[in-house]
């Protein structure tokens, strides 16, 4: 097609019409289908392994790979001359992909989880269960894209990047959807088939999308060329090979720091899609603004407010790491949101001309695989620790502006500045052991320096990779002996000393959360401490149940340090139900804690994978003492806390038996979901909130709260007779199912206990 000198020709005038809506809808729809799907399989496949954070960013490497893959098939089809050809073979394909999840389900090729090689079981889980429609709707938005540059050629046409805009604006719709309409709303079951529908539904949009796409395509032949069907020949240069591998990092960047902030954020407050899907629906809207004609925050201000929150988290990441909930999130979000959005407009400002628009999301796919792949797959196996997050974070500082020419005397003095306040804090730290005020205002001062430094993007670089290390260290207030990782986190064994506990004590903790403690004295070695004291509700019932039985058969949830079998007598019999095998080697017996080797006097053994299924496979009536203790952790695996999964506990008691829940976290409120549980099981419980007894020594005891359950009132007639223990209010909340949980209410009833205080 060709314009004459004074503008263009008729043909090109009369082609030149606005976008037709069924563009629209078909990227939309087929963006809202790929990302209603990511959270829905996620939490189909959770309480498969545990509800580890781990599972979340594994599926989001495989949604990742899946994409890419997509893209891949995108920028093949593209190869076909035709357009008709590539709608044919595309709607083809969708139709083939559909036949695999009618309706959409987890596959059981892959047999019971693997506790050894979780990653790459649920990598082929999903990959069974829902990669080839996953790959192929994702193919769409860029096809689309590129038949829409190709039929509706000329002048004043919109550009395809406009349908971009609409693709991730129904990905975010759907994703917000689903924490706030299908989740709440829809058991999984009606889930399923709603996605299933959506399908379905998207199939007969393509293909009405194809005819009027086949009619414009002869529309063309006819009024300009009987080769309008032909791909048109390029106009502009490929782009070159470092722009290209420019592209990928800078998508990898956010990718990575996606995946980094999410696991930071559901370690320490709880694993579910409503926590998940907050920093993915802000990737989302990074996109969106980057691809706007006139941009709602606009690249200088995204650069400016990007060096405040990157100088921020740099120090919440650790001076904070341990509480103040809400400002982490607010700061950690936010300095993700900016660093992406940052990422994501310097990439819009190179994109290439619309005939490389393929090769262009192939690029941006890549780098998404290559973010998510490190930290999912590469990270666990190089790091003992999260170190991905903070290196990832401090890399992200050079997509920021470089500068042009050598440093001014401005900016080194700052620099120089910067080190001076950052090196003080750690000498006073780890020469002086001082963390006073004045620390942390030396550090502050460094702070400060990441700030000012914003101009110039290796000064900036240097002085976040600084900070980062001092902050480390200032906020690090523990002896660390030893850090461990696995794909369900990591484990940190720590000292310190407690001269009521005739000197050092050894911890465990679960990324900031304590899972048990051990006093090296031989005096107090195979005394219970923290929360299994005898002071506390856990020591109660094991106390209680001893005086009433000459042998107690006892199944307890979360080996933790193993301090449980400190009360096993001879004659008791103690199974640990654990998913994570690290924890059985460090705690289980040639370990660091020696509860289980040293103090329990009767036989204790193992049995490794998820509780529910692991239970499952118990025989009924089997336990006089069942202890479920994987609430400690403020990473909540709420499959363990719904109606079902304590019907299936109480099925394990004997009659006169006792279930233990304890509730104890920092950031959600658990009681009341638990007492409505309890009794929609069909159970009847009592609570007890455990104040500690502030004479007694650190560590002594700890503050608890604990709900136990017997299968009548009179396996709990002794503990009724008790004070400390009261009747449950079954009211207070929805009881939560298998189809069914509130994390959201749960974590507002924490914050308003905080704000009644």
């Amino acid at each position: 097609m060709t314009d004459t000198i004074d503008g263009p020709s008729e043909a090109s005038k009369a082609l030149a019409t606005p976008t037709p809506p069924l563009f629209v809808v078909a990227v939309f729809t087929s963006a809202a289908l790929v990302f209603m799907v990511q959270p829905m399989v996620a939490k189909l496949v959770l309480p498969l392994l545990g509800g580890s954070p781990a599972v979340w960013n594994t599926s989001m490497a495989f949604f990742q790979i899946a994409l890419l893959a997509g893209y891949g098939y995108a920028h093949l089809l593209q190869k076909l001359p035709s357009v008709r050809r590539q709608i044919t073979v595309h709607i083809a394909a969708l139709a083939i992909a559909g036949l695999t999840v009618f309706p959409l389900n987890i596959s059981r090729l892959m047999g019971d989880p693997s506790s050894d090689q979780p990653a790459l079981w649920l990598f082929g889980l999903l990959s069974l269960s829902i990669g080839l429609p996953f790959a192929i709707l994702s193919a769409t938005a860029p096809l689309v894209q590129a038949w829409h540059a190709r039929v509706m050629r000329g002048e004043g046409a919109a550009e395809p990047w406009s349908l971009y805009a609409a693709s991730n604006l129904g990905s975010l719709l759907a994703l917000l959807a689903y924490p706030v309409i299908l989740e709440p709303l829809l058991t999984l079951q009606a889930q399923r088939w709603t996605w299933t529908s959506g399908y379905l539904g998207f199939v007969l949009i393509l293909a009405s999308l194809a005819v009027l796409v086949w009619k414009r395509a002869q529309a063309q032949a006819g009024m300009v060329a009987p080769s309008a069907e032909v791909a048109p020949a390029k106009l502009t240069p490929a782009p070159t090979w470092l722009t290209r591998v420019i592209w990928v990092a800078l998508a990898a960047i956010p990718s990575s720091l996606m995946l980094g902030v999410t696991a930071h954020l559901a370690t320490d407050v709880a694993s579910a899609p409503f926590l998940w899907v907050a920093p993915l629906a802000l990737y989302l809207v990074t996109f969106i603004i980057a691809f706007q004609n006139k941009p709602l925050i606009k690249p200088g201000g995204a650069l400016m407010f990007q060096a405040a929150f990157a100088a921020a988290c740099a120090a919440v990441l650790q001076l904070f790491a341990a509480g103040a909930i809400e400002l982490q999130i607010f700061v950690h979000l936010g300095c993700f949101f900016l660093t992406a959005l940052v990422c994501h407009q310097a990439l819009v400002a190179r994109r290439p001309d619309p005939e490389h628009l393929t090769v262009f999301y192939l690029c941006m796919s890549l780098g998404g695989v290559v973010g998510g792949s490190f930290n999912a797959f590469l990270a666990p196996l190089i790091f003992s620790n999260v170190f991905e997050y903070p290196i990832v974070l401090a890399l992200a500082c050079l997509a920021r502006p470089w500068g042009r020419g050598r440093p001014t005397y401005w900016q080194s003095s700052v620099l120089g500045a910067g080190l001076l306040g950052a090196g003080l804090a750690w000498v006073a730290v780890i020469q002086m052991g001082q963390q006073d005020l004045t620390t942390k205002a030396a550090l502050a001062v460094a702070v400060v320096a990441v700030f000012l430094l914003r101009d110039r993007a290796l000064l900036m670089f240097a002085m976040m990779v600084v900070l980062l290390f001092a902050a480390g260290k200032v906020g690090d207030r523990a002896d660390v002996i030893r850090t461990d990782r696995s794909f369900f986190g990591v484990l940190r064994e720590t000292r310190t000393v407690v001269s009521g506990l005739g000197g050092e004590v050894r911890m465990l903790a679960h990324g900031t959360t304590l899972h048990g403690s051990q006093a090296q004295d031989p005096r107090y070695r195979c005394r219970p401490l923290v929360y299994y004291a005898p002071e506390t509700p856990i020591g109660q019932v094991f106390i209680t149940e001893q005086a009433m039985r000459p042998a107690l058969r006892i199944g307890a949830v979360g080996l933790g340090t193993g301090s449980v079998a400190a009360y096993v007598r001879p004659g008791d019999h103690l199974t640990f139900f654990e998913i994570d095998p690290l924890v059985i080697r460090i705690s289980g017996g040639s370990g660091a804690f020696t509860y289980v080797r040293d103090c329990a006097k009767g036989k204790v053994d193992f049995v490794v994978g998820d509780a529910r299924l692991t239970l499952d496979k118990q025989p009924e009536g089997i336990f006089d003492i069942l202890l479920i203790d994987a609430f400690s952790s403020d990473s909540v695996p709420a499959h363990l806390l719904t109606v079902e999964a304590l019907q299936g506990y109480l099925k394990r008691l004997k009659p006169d038996g006792v279930l233990i829940l304890h509730l104890s976290n920092r950031n959600l409120e658990l009681r009341a979901p638990a007492m409505a549980v309890a009794k929609a099981a069909g159970g009847y419980a009592l609570l007890q909130r455990h104040n500690k007894d502030w004479d007694t020594p650190n560590m002594w005891e700890s503050s608890e709260d604990a709900l136990i359950v017997g299968r009548t009132a009179a396996a709990l007639a002794a503990y009724e007779a008790d004070e400390r223990w009261q009747r449950s209010d079954p009211t207070l909340a929805r009881p939560w199912t298998d189809d069914y949980t509130n994390l959201v209410g749960a974590l507002w009833g924490r914050l308003k206990e905080r704000f009644e205080r």
